[in-house]
């Protein structure tokens, strides 16, 4: 059997990058407290784990003021996107060889 996990990607692989990826899959975008929310991230934790996908490409950040306050939202680029999509399969490959 050839390498069954080759295409299974290391950016990938902390629940928290796992969860930003999944939540901006099926989401056009979503701001740092929604992802904080629906994580139950840490702000440091999500912050790091956003720029390590950033830092790949995966996703491109937004900052910006609404009002006052600052805002920060998360989209998923067409390489990200691609990706994640590669990931999931590799996953799925995975498990019914299992």
């Amino acid at each position: 059997m050839k390498n069954i996990i080759q295409h299974i990607n290391k950016a990938f692989d902390h629940r928290i990058r796992l969860g930003i990826m999944s939540i901006l899959m099926v989401n056009e975008s979503a701001d740092f407290n929604t992802l904080k929310e629906l994580l139950g991230a840490t702000d440091g934790n999500l912050a790091s784990h956003a720029k390590a996908l950033e830092a790949e490409e995966y996703i491109a950040i937004e900052k910006q003021f609404i009002g006052k306050k600052p805002n920060t939202s998360y989209k998923a680029t067409q390489l990200g996107k691609k990706a994640f999509q590669e990931h999931i399969e590799a996953l799925e490959k995975l498990i019914k060889k299992s």
